[in-house]
């Protein structure tokens, strides 16, 4: 997809058709939770009980693909139908199963710069039929993230935005800011369930802190 001569709202206008036909297909309609849920631990510390909808989410990576399984947990516990948009898409179906996110409820987007990913975010935050969006190693500047945040307002689904740690956040727009890094488990012939450390390091209304978690397929 080229930002030259792309017709953006023929785009946009395809996804949401598909979006349309996939809620037709199956999602029942529901009274959505205030709040995506984590654990009972974090969930109280987290005001509102978990990560809020309508609002956006810092996700800072090691590089070692805990984030995106992280990201992927959250995506799998809004509900509904997800964007995944990375300049470069490397989703992987049976991966993201195994969090609960199944290939069905999620559409791919592939934009060619950084505009066309700030844009696509944007559009698929305003879609009510959007329960999450993930926006992969892009890092917005100010203006650009007060524009998500009202798009996700308008829409009301979480928007997640991945990228690689610095050494210098600074500060952020975003509700919460969290760091995900992987953890060794297992055996040389069975690396078990994924075992991460949250830091949540910036929380609106809340406070920093840190846990050592494990993630076992099936259970809430």
């Amino acid at each position: 997809m080229s930002s030259d001569g792309m017709d953006r709202h023929a785009v946009m206008a395809a996804l949401r058709a598909r979006v349309a036909r996939i809620e037709r297909a199956g999602l029942e309609e529901r009274e959505e939770p205030p709040a995506i849920p984590l654990c009972p631990e974090m969930d109280r510390h987290l005001p509102g009980g978990g990560l809020p909808r309508a609002a956006l989410h810092e996700i800072l990576s090691d590089g070692a693909g805990a984030a995106a399984g992280f990201a992927a947990l959250l995506m799998a516990r809004s509900g509904g139908t997800v964007f995944w948009i990375a300049r470069e898409p490397d989703p992987w179906p049976p991966g993201l199963m195994g969090f609960g996110l199944p290939p069905s409820r999620l559409i791919v987007a592939q934009p060619a710069n950084h505009q066309d990913a700030l844009w696509a975010t944007e559009e698929a935050l305003r879609c009510s039929a959007i329960s999450a969006v993930l926006l992969v190693g892009e890092k917005p500047d100010g203006t650009a993230m007060r524009r998500l945040q009202l798009a996700a307002e308008t829409g009301g689904g979480i928007g997640l935005l991945l990228r690689d740690s610095e050494e210098d956040e600074g500060p952020s727009l975003a509700t919460t800011r969290w760091r995900v890094t992987g953890r060794a488990g297992g055996s040389m012939h069975d690396l078990g369930d994924p075992q991460w450390t949250l830091d949540l390091l910036r929380c609106r209304a809340g406070r920093p802190r840190s846990w050592h978690v494990t993630w076992r397929a099936g259970m809430e």
